[in-house]
């Protein structure tokens, strides 16, 4: 990476970065919250229902930065661990850890993604079984990363 991208700050930025680099496209993503009901037990009271969908929720971009990103939500009130993609909203997707995944630099300029654990777990390109916690998962551009209840990733090189 160029040291433009690999600054002191292992944090990423909310503006489009140099040519070449990684961009991860957050988005609520009707596609993958129809799955994510789809999925729920018939019997059990709906966690996510089709009211929860913030279809006015406008995309945004951040160039992925220095060698670790971490996607999650705010959970210290006092903001000092506040992750490098906060999902925190408004609104807020109800599904969403507080550390839900890391995106981990490599050599080679390449990207990798690794559930942390997170209760909901997170999926790639639509799949159906989630990551397994803490196994980094290459990504590819164009990638796609479903986190909480309606939120994708979708990862670039441009």
């Amino acid at each position: 990476m160029s040291d433009e991208a690999t600054g002191d700050e292992s944090t990423a930025t909310s503006t489009t970065g140099p040519r070449g680099s990684w961009v991860v496209t957050i988005a609520a993503d009707r596609d993958y919250h129809d799955q994510v009901r789809a999925r729920q037990v018939a019997d059990e009271q709906a966690a996510v229902t089709p009211d929860d969908f913030p279809s006015a929720l406008a995309p945004r971009e951040v160039t992925l930065c220095g060698e670790e990103v971490r996607v999650g939500r705010t959970g210290d009130p006092t903001g000092t661990d506040v992750p490098e993609i906060d999902l925190s909203g408004p609104p807020r997707d109800p599904g969403v850890s507080h550390l839900h995944a890391v995106l981990l630099a490599l050599p080679r300029d390449r990207w990798v993604v690794i559930d942390a654990g997170s209760t909901n777990g997170t999926t790639l390109n639509y799949a159906e079984d989630p990551l397994t916690p803490d196994t980094p998962v290459p990504l590819r551009s164009g990638d796609r990363i479903h986190v909480g209840a309606w939120t994708t990733l979708t990862v670039e090189r441009r």
